[in-house]
């Protein structure tokens, strides 16, 4: 490790900022905690339709479609609900149903009874209750933490994320291989109720949701989260830009975990030491996201996180039979995690800054819809194209589309942005926000 990359994690690690801040230690810890387990349940859970049910492309294309579901049919709702409501107990509700609902699979897999219908519904209401979790969780940040303190906020939390990714796709992979996927997805169900005790802890009182008699209705309070989308140009291009890119990433993911283990042969307690690279990778995005931004500007510091992804994702296809140089391509691949993580940074800091809090949830659910809806289209292509084309060209396919979302926001007014504002900006845009030229 450099000795550059060393002083930014000394700095990182430092106890000042938002470390001082009680609350926000809180809602980090819960959040760590169950983003360790969440990445080990995920794996397992992919493990266990391939290993223990045999599963075909087309069905773990469906498997993938399932968590993706509630997020088209929910979302417009939920985005209205957490703005009427407060938002910790949302979270805090969501975190004990996904307990649950995942506490099912080994136990029905201790009886024999495990079957992929199980797999669907449970992944259905999981992801039911993820919607429900990331809404809130996006929109109650801005108001635990100043907006100017928001890009450190989200820097720590992706930057710890990334910390509990390399521990979990490391362990996950053997837990699979020695304990079998449903033992796996149990350490999922546990770590989200360590994630509802620290959230519950949290003291702040927010402030109080809107009167009833100030709602207008389900249908034009969704339609208001839309409009401040479509009137401000900054959030107009990003969210094409999320789109782009989870088409990608449903693309992908859908061939990724047949193709590395059928082709290339891999068995998943070495593919979990590969996927842990990309933790590192995460980390490391996220340790110098705030800095890209500095440099770069924030909108070319967008655009460059997602050409790194876009070109790292080329070597999976490109990864030869043999075992050594295939396991070489993979760990570099999984080095461009962190362009995606200062590119998704940058995006969620610059969405909660210009984003009034009244209508943050309702655009946090609008930028939901979009991506997830237009991931589920990217799932579903790639489990038929996995079929027909072949995986080896649905990721080179997956690949140039996350390129294209690189080329999208490097064409918009984004790209110029060389900070975000430093007030949310209510009601439809006024005057031009501040650009600057092209970065030299």
């Amino acid at each position: 490790m450099s000795g550059n990359i060393r002083a930014r994690l000394r700095t990182w690690l430092s106890f000042d900022g938002l470390w001082q801040h009680p609350d926000f230690v809180r809602l980090w810890a819960g959040e760590t905690i169950s983003v360790f387990g969440s990445l080990i349940g995920r794996t397992a859970l992919h493990f266990t339709a391939i290993l223990v049910l045999d599963a075909r492309p087309f069905e773990i294309a469906t498997l993938l479609a399932m968590g993706i579901v509630p997020e088209l049919i929910f979302a417009p709702f939920v985005g209205v609900w957490v703005d009427r409501l407060r938002r910790r107990p949302i979270m805090i509700a969501a975190d004990i149903g996904r307990a649950a609902l995942l506490a099912t699979i080994p136990a029905t897999y201790a009886f024999d009874a495990l079957s992929m219908e199980q797999l669907y519904v449970v992944s259905f209401l999981t992801g039911t209750l993820s919607i429900c979790f990331g809404v809130a969780y996006q929109s109650y940040l801005p108001s635990l933490v100043k907006r100017e303190e928001l890009l450190e906020g989200n820097s720590k939390l992706t930057a710890s994320e990334s910390a509990a990714e390399v521990g979990a796709f490391g362990a996950a992979g053997w837990l699979v291989q020695v304990f079998t996927g449903p033992v796996a997805i149990l350490i999922d169900a546990v770590s989200f109720l360590f994630s509802a005790f620290f959230i519950g802890r949290i003291t702040r009182v927010e402030s109080p949701p809107p009167a009833k008699e100030e709602r207008t209705g389900m249908l034009l309070e969704a339609k208001a989260g839309i409009r401040a989308i479509v009137d401000n140009r900054f959030l107009r291009a990003t969210i094409v830009s999320e789109c782009l890119n989870h088409f990608a990433f449903g693309m992908f993911g859908a061939a990724f975990g047949l193709y590395v283990i059928r082709v290339l042969d891999f068995q998943p307690g070495v593919l979990g030491m590969i996927y842990a690279v990309g933790g590192v990778s995460s980390l490391v995005g996220a340790v110098f996201a705030a800095r890209a931004a500095s440099r770069l500007g924030i909108g070319s510091a967008m655009v460059a996180g997602l050409a790194f992804i876009g070109a790292s994702m080329l070597l999976v296809p490109l990864a030869p039979q043999a075992a050594f140089l295939a396991a070489t391509f993979l760990v570099a691949q999984q080095l461009g995690d962190g362009g995606f993580i200062v590119y998704s940074i940058n995006e969620v800091s610059l969405r909660q800054t210009i984003t009034p809090d009244r209508l943050l949830g309702r655009v946090n659910a609008a930028f939901e819809i979009c991506a997830h809806g237009v991931l589920l289209i990217g799932i579903l292509t790639g489990g038929a194209l996995g079929e027909t084309l072949g995986l080896r060209g649905t990721l080179a396919l997956a690949s140039g589309a996350m390129l294209l979302a690189a080329l999208w926001l490097a064409a918009s007014p984004v790209f110029r942005l060389r900070a975000a504002p430093a007030g949310a900006l209510e009601g439809p845009p006024g005057p031009p926000l501040p650009e600057a030229g092209p970065v030299v």
